[in-house]
């Protein structure tokens, strides 16, 4: 009998706990990369996000003899139901020691919890959302992430397989170097120009003199542009404000373009400096002076993550996706990357992933989404008890 005890986040040191644990999970994993500790707060709900104001969270911590061992969320993201007229509900922020019966209890208790609210089926890693840090890393365990995408040990995939998760879908990243650029120019530079002259696309960068709102025309291309992606729903105008109020400290103007055809935005790219290295320097704290180190000279960062490529849908096979890409080289060099990592790409994606082939890029990373379509789960059979898994109300104490 397993002396796993599964109980809800209710305090604010539960709270502490909850975000703090993985420092001690991953202490001798060279390749994991801690996560901004003021923006787990916010996705979590324990701070004030608008992603909470269409969606409910609860968290739970796994101890075993009075120590915590693992973690996960139960989240129910009403958007998503509403969307694509389901009930479907998603667990994210998993965390566990590499033992059965410890993950078997906590996804016992998301389950439970979305039971509770009629909910079956559930989703995940979902850190809250696809529109967050999504899936679960699944091959290319010898290297780091790069920025706002996910890492984890090699056994979460046994542990979540033997429990009855299934894959639903794969989300691929590819990384190209300095040294491939002829080749990308010499295979797919006549494509570009070809594609540019057929609808006269003019290419800028984000200005300067009007930065906010180019950061929210990027944010309302992406809403515009993803409608048919697997899993997508679409930001909700509260969260689209603050996703660009995000990206405004983040970007750098050069690496961000914008295609217009007869003076309309149609499609936009952006390349983002991979801070993690920064980020596991201040280890994690913004705050009273992480950020001026996270945010410092950000053209010395000579690894990007190209982590948006949108054309709206009537534009879509006009192959301007190209002619973006093609566009951000020279600003890229210009800046001096030397790698840059494209992420994530939807395995249904052929036009992109094909784009990416052509150019030389290698696929080197996989992460994966799963589903379980059951029904309550009955979590005495599995030896370790699941207690007060109704939601927990205040969401405000702070977590230092």
């Amino acid at each position: 009998m397993s002396n796993v005890e599964v109980k809800p986040v209710a305090t604010w040191r539960d709270r502490r706990q909850f975000i703090h644990w993985p420092w001690s999970l991953y202490q001798n994993d060279p390749h994991w990369m801690p996560p901004l500790i003021m923006n787990q707060k916010e996705l979590l709900g324990y701070t004030r996000h608008p992603f909470h104001e269409n969606a409910e969270v609860q968290t739970f911590l796994a101890r075993r003899d009075g120590q915590v061992c693992g973690r996960i969320a139960g989240i129910v993201n009403h958007e998503h139901n509403r969307v694509f007229q389901e009930r479907r509900g998603f667990f994210g922020f998993f965390e566990s020691v590499n033992d059965q019966a410890v993950s078997q209890a906590l996804f016992d208790a998301a389950r439970q919890w979305l039971a509770a609210r009629g909910i079956t089926q559930m989703r995940g890693p979902a850190n809250p959302s696809m529109n967050y840090e999504c899936g679960l890393l699944i091959d290319g365990f010898d290297s780091a992430p790069t920025f706002m995408m996910t890492y984890n040990p090699p056994y979460y995939a046994e542990l979540m397989e033997s429990y009855g998760f299934r894959k639903t879908h794969d989300l691929l990243a590819y990384i190209g170097y300095r040294d491939q650029l002829p080749k990308v120019e010499s295979q797919l530079g006549g494509i570009a120009e070809q594609a540019q002259e057929r609808c006269n696309a003019i290419i800028r960068p984000l200005d300067t003199a009007r930065f906010r709102q180019d950061v929210e025309l990027f944010v309302d291309l992406y809403n515009r542009s993803l409608v048919a992606m697997w899993g997508f729903v679409p930001l909700p105008p509260d969260e689209m404000r603050a996703l660009a109020a995000s990206l405004r400290h983040l970007l750098i103007p050069e690496l961000a373009l914008i295609a217009e055809v007869d003076g309309l935005a149609v499609g936009a790219v952006i390349g983002l400096p991979d801070y993690n290295p920064r980020i596991r320097a201040i280890n994690g704290r913004l705050f009273p002076f992480g950020f001026i180190r996270l945010l410092r000279n950000k053209k010395s960062v000579k690894r990007i993550r190209v982590l948006s490529i949108n054309v709206v849908p009537e534009y879509q096979k006009w192959g301007l996706g190209l002619v973006l890409m093609r566009s951000l080289v020279p600003k890229a060099l210009e800046v001096g990357v030397e790698e840059a990592e494209f992420s994530w790409v939807s395995e249904a994606n052929t036009l992109a992933l094909g784009g990416l082939r052509k150019g030389g890029a290698k696929h080197y990373k996989t992460y994966r989404m799963y589903d379980f379509d059951g029904g309550l789960p009955d979590a005495g059979n599995r030896g370790a008890t699941v207690s007060g898994t109704e939601p927990v109300v205040g969401r405000t104490a702070a977590v230092g």
